[in-house]
């Protein structure tokens, strides 16, 4: 498998994880009954748990974007150095991002989110 795709894969083992921390919190805080159900009212989940959750999202967000741009720089033949790096950018700041996130920690959060927002704009440029 290429470096690209690989990267690829662990930014979809890293989405995988995220949800797993997030299910394990709320299944902490919400009685089965209701997780069972039709989640009509479920309650809010607070602490690292929501935290988790809220990570978890964060990263459903980004995630399609980077596989957009991973595999269009597959397919067209643009997975170089400089994407590869990119990509390698992208997954250290969601990484740092997920458990910066859960521990609650303001501000430096921010600053992981934009550090993956650059990785995937480094891969952006390449593909002009």
């Amino acid at each position: 498998m290429t470096p690209d795709l690989t990267l690829l894969v662990w930014a979809v083992v890293l989405a995988f994880g995220q949800v797993g921390v997030a299910a394990f919190g709320t299944n902490t805080q919400v009685p089965p009954a209701i997780l069972a159900g039709n989640r009509d009212k479920m309650p809010e989940v607070g602490g690292w748990a929501g935290r988790a959750n809220r990570a978890h999202r964060n990263m459903m967000e980004s995630l399609p974007l980077f596989v957009a741009l991973v595999l269009i720089a597959h397919v067209a033949g643009r997975a170089n150095d400089t994407v590869i790096l990119g990509e390698q950018v992208f997954l250290a700041g969601r990484v740092a991002h997920a458990a910066i996130y859960i521990a609650g920690i303001p501000w430096i959060r921010t600053v992981a989110w934009f550090v993956s927002v650059v990785g995937m704009g480094m891969v952006l440029l390449q593909l002009f």
